[in-house]
């Protein structure tokens, strides 16, 4: 995938270029010299509030969904530096960006369909709970005659 092509996502969701902005940091952690002296991890930031490619349903759940990592301008900060090469944290980067939105672009569940039990399982409750009524009954103490 180049830096300079569409991400799509569904029909009607599209991630344009020009709303990806990459900038390359140094990585945290151990590796030695390497570590010190090259901006191998990728900081990828998405401006999801004003990306025309996104319709507004999609949007506004990404950001929901994105939690801490959406700053309050509505831009998605997500960085990358699980990789040694600045190619494969960028694409780990673009990968994360395009779960998070594709998880937002899903349709919602059905609505809950609200059940009642049976009346054979009411009675069954019912018939339950005298059961253990008379037993906790019975543990009392012992009157006598």
């Amino acid at each position: 995938m180049s830096s300079d092509e569409k991400i799509i996502i569904a029909n009607d969701v599209v991630i344009h270029p020009d709303d990806i902005e990459e900038s390359f940091i140094r990585s945290s952690g151990p590796g030695g010299q390497n570590v010190n002296k090259v901006a191998t991890a990728v900081q990828l930031r998405f401006d999801a509030r004003n990306a025309p490619g996104l319709p507004e349903r999609v949007r506004e759940r990404t950001l929901k969904l994105a939690g801490q990592r959406a700053t309050k301008d509505g831009v998605i900060v997500i960085e990358a530096g699980r990789f040694r090469t600045q190619e494969q944290n960028r694409a780990d980067a673009r990968a994360r960006l395009t779960a998070l939105v594709a998880r937002a672009a899903e349709p919602p569940p059905p609505p809950r369909k609200k059940t009642k039990p049976s009346k054979g399982a009411i009675e069954r409750r019912l018939k339950a709970k005298a059961g253990r009524s008379t037993v906790k009954k019975l543990r009392g103490r012992v009157e006598s005659d």
